[in-house]
Formats: C-alpha cells, structure tokens, sequence
C-alpha cells in the first residue's frame, strides 16, 4: 500500500469506532480531502479488497481492510511508546513523529520495538495497542462527562492527541491513573468540580471532560 492509502484506511478506522457507518463525506471532512478525491480512493481500495464501497452508501472496512489499518496504528502506537519511555519525549511532542515512522514497511523493526518495552498493551495516551494481527482489544471507559455525582473513577485514557489539550493535562497535573471524585456538576455548562487522589480539587470545562477517558 502507499502512504496515502494507509492514512485512509486508518482514517476510515478511527472514523468507525466513533460511528457505525462512515460515509464519504465523514472521509472528506477528516482528512481534509475533497470528495471526488475521496470516492476516487475509496473505489481504489475497494479494489484492492480493503473497503466496501457502493455508491451513495456508506464504506466499510472489510475484514483484510481492518487487519491492515489496525497493524499500521500498531506501529503508531508503539513508535509513540518508544518515544517516551526510551526517549524522553514527552506525550505531546510524539504523534507527529509516530505519524512518519509508521509507515515503514519492516515489520520485524516493530516486533524489536514492541519486545524492547516488554509488549505494552497501550501507548502513552491510554489507547489500546493492536496485536500483531491487527486485532485491538475492547477498552470498557465512557467519557468524564457522562459520569454523576459523585462517582468515582480511574482516569485511564485521552480521547484527544492535541498538543494543547495534552499540555493543559499536564498543566492540570493530572495523570494516567489518577483516581478522580465528582464533586459538583454546574447545570449552566455542564463543568465540573472534581477531586483528585484525596489530594487536591480542580473544575474542568466540559470541553476537558469530554476527552478524558475514565473507568468506574
């Protein structure tokens, strides 16, 4: 496959893990692509087996076309892994670089990668690594802003790869697996007062809250 067909089918991967049905429009929108170009890509990979393409309705992803987006995250996510816990970096300065590095083709470079940090299961940011069929395991977390009054949570994952919004995390010093209480839930904007490991008490904005991925 070519770089440009890979960041498709990736593309269509993350699009139907927020949505059943991923239509050429939703394809447009996130790659910033025009649709005749899109649809143009779209019969391509078709082709080739990958996606399910019928005029006007939406694409799908066939089961070689998950394998293959799935292994090309993999190596994104290691590549992410690697960066910070044998380079130092830190969890924000890395999706870009991972974005390069994924694309190359040695599939042994990644298994030494994924040996040389002990086979993690998810990269800096919380997400679930693939294995090395592509298969990525279902993570059971909801969104900080659907939870109540106070219930309590792990902070397990980030659903945003944004540089501001990482650094506003480490700003707010907070942490994977931080335990987290709601204390106030503001009807207005739907804000939250939170605390933090017994230890200190924040508000969030529901713009935070809905990117920070927690376990009850």
């Amino acid at each position: 496959m070519t770089l440009t067909e890979e960041n498709y089918l990736k593309a269509m991967f993350h699009l139907s893990a927020e949505s059943v049905e991923v239509s050429v429009l939703d394809l447009s929108k996130n790659l910033s692509i025009k649709m005749p170009t899109v649809n143009s890509m779209a019969k391509k990979l078709a082709a080739k087996g990958l996606v399910i393409y019928e005029k006007y309705k939406p694409l799908t992803l066939t089961k070689e076309g998950k394998k293959a987006a799935g292994l090309i995250i993999r190596k994104h996510r290691l590549v992410e892994m690697f960066l910070v816990q044998k380079m130092g970096f830190a969890w924000d300065q890395v999706h870009e670089i991972a974005e390069q590095v994924e694309h190359i083709k040695s599939q042994i470079f990644f298994d030494r990668i994924d040996e040389l940090l002990d086979f993690p299961k998810v990269d800096p940011h919380g997400s679930p690594i693939p294995d090395k069929f592509g298969a990525v395991l279902h993570q059971n977390y909801v969104k900080l802003e659907q939870c109540i009054l106070n219930q309590k949570v792990v902070f397990k994952a980030v659903d945003s790869s944004q540089d501001s919004f990482l650094k506003l995390i480490d700003k707010l010093n907070l942490k994977l697996g931080d335990n987290i209480q709601v204390l106030d839930i503001q009807e207005y904007d739907k804000s939250m007062k939170v605390s933090v490991n017994d230890t200190f008490e924040i508000v969030l904005s529901q713009m935070v809250t809905s990117n920070i991925l927690v376990q009850s």
